[in-house]
């Protein structure tokens, strides 16, 4: 890190005052104060952004790449949220939306139905780039945003959203609590799956050769090139039934991936997940992670409470 920096507070991961508050008030949805930027998290996204540049030329899909050039970031300053969404806006109608942190499920997929991206504001520190503890806004805006400008990626993200909405009414019907809280449970568990690999974690297939589209890897200096180079790493043309049923770790490379041939492709997935759910298909996925913590099932119940 460059000595003449100084250290403090900001909006860093896990040591931003502001967020802080927010969480204690309660706020779940927030602004984003640009004035406590440091200099330090300026940094960070500076020197985040000029190592990614050349993985991404070699590495990302071509969706990715025009999508980034549409945005009009800026490599030397973390982004203000209403510039990013004055560019992505007018191409599907998504917008980058402020949160103080954790989201649970049912609201975080419910945003996406409404094609809000739920989006932290703070960012890792500058001298340990390659440590995340949970996402930022280098991961959030650098990664995650660019595919919200294609047309076919946007709907599929409002698709799975929708698929949400089919969980809680498919498990509003169920009168046994037991029988309830499993079957939600194993939906919830199957669609954290399938989010994890694809739009985390996805490769595709391009006209020159394999590309990356997970944001989990677009935002990843070390894993975007382990994915697609790695001889160890397992991939795979996707397969419904495998994705849903795949536990994964978050905290090392993953060593299993998965490709789909397009974003219609991934499209019709979504719309096969949804349907296998009406089945019941996915009220007995494997067990194993992720974990689906209390929070999670609350948002659900709730959102099926409230439409009664």
């Amino acid at each position: 890190m460059d000595s003449h920096i100084e250290i403090h507070p900001g909006l860093t991961t896990n040591a931003a005052p502001f967020i802080e508050q927010a969480k204690r008030d309660g706020q779940l949805y927030i602004s984003q104060p640009y004035e406590l930027y440091s200099e330090e998290n300026h940094e960070a996204w500076r020197k985040l952004y000029a190592r990614m540049l050349p993985r991404w030329e070699r590495y990302a899909n071509e969706h990715y790449l025009r999508g980034i050039r549409s945005l009009c970031l800026d490599p030397d300053h973390i982004p203000r949220l209403e510039d990013v969404n004055r560019f992505l806006r007018p191409l599907t109608g998504f917008q980058a939306k402020a949160v103080s942190g954790y989201i649970p499920s049912f609201l975080f997929f419910d945003c996406l139905r409404n094609r809000e991206f739920p989006t932290t504001i703070t960012i890792r520190r500058s001298d340990r780039l390659d440590y995340l503890p949970e996402p930022d806004i280098f991961h959030d805006i650098a990664g995650h945003v660019p595919m919200h400008t294609d047309k076919h990626f946007a709907e599929t993200l409002v698709r799975f959203g929708e698929c949400a909405h089919t969980a809680v009414d498919l498990v509003s019907g169920i009168r046994d609590q037991e029988t309830r809280v499993h079957c939600l449970t194993c939906i919830v568990k199957a669609m954290a799956r399938f989010f994890w690999f694809t739009i985390e974690f996805g490769l595709m297939q391009g006209r020159n050769g394999l590309k990356v589209y997970g944001s989990g890897l677009l935002s990843s200096y070390g894993e975007i090139s382990h994915a697609v180079e790695a001889a160890e790493v397992q991939r795979y043309p996707i397969r419904l039934e495998w994705a849903i049923n795949q536990a994964f770790e978050i905290d090392h490379y993953q060593p299993l991936l998965f490709i789909v041939d397009s974003f219609d492709h991934l499209f019709t997935l979504v719309d096969l997940l949804e349907k296998w759910m009406r089945a019941g298909k996915l009220n007995n996925v494997a067990p194993g992670e992720p974990n689906v913590n209390e929070q999670d099932l609350k948002s659900f119940l709730e959102a099926g409470a409230a439409g009664r």
